[in-house]
């Protein structure tokens, strides 16, 4: 169901989880919302800094990474170099179906972001 950010200030929002609100149940595609009207009583959302909120969830933004710390990752992480940085185990690279390369040889995390 697609809400965009402005849902949650919106007078028509239903702060329901199967409705969108009165005027598109559904939700709108695109950015924006033509019908929006901004509800009085709504909160404002308050976001450190750092952080955004996307479809009322609130995410943390990694830390920006220094050079010296990307040439690292790119010369030692497994995603790079196909073995475990602590032990030298081979990795199997599919790059595909892999989101963590953490090694079941020698119990290495990977903790790079």
């Amino acid at each position: 169901m697609p809400k965009i950010s402005e849902c949650n200030r919106c007078l028509f929002y239903s702060h329901n989880p199967h409705l969108v609100c009165a005027v598109h149940p559904h939700g709108v595609t695109g950015d924006s919302c033509l019908d929006f009207r901004e509800d009085p009583n709504a909160e404002e959302l308050w976001q450190p800094e750092g952080a955004t909120y996307y479809n009322g969830e609130l995410i943390l933004q990694p830390p920006q990474l220094t050079t010296e710390h990307q040439l690292e990752l790119l010369e030692t992480h497994p995603l790079f170099t196909g073995t475990c940085p602590q032990c030298g185990a081979f990795f199997n690279r599919d790059y595909v179906s892999r989101v963590h390369w953490d090694c079941d040889i020698c119990n290495w995390k990977d903790d790079s972001i």
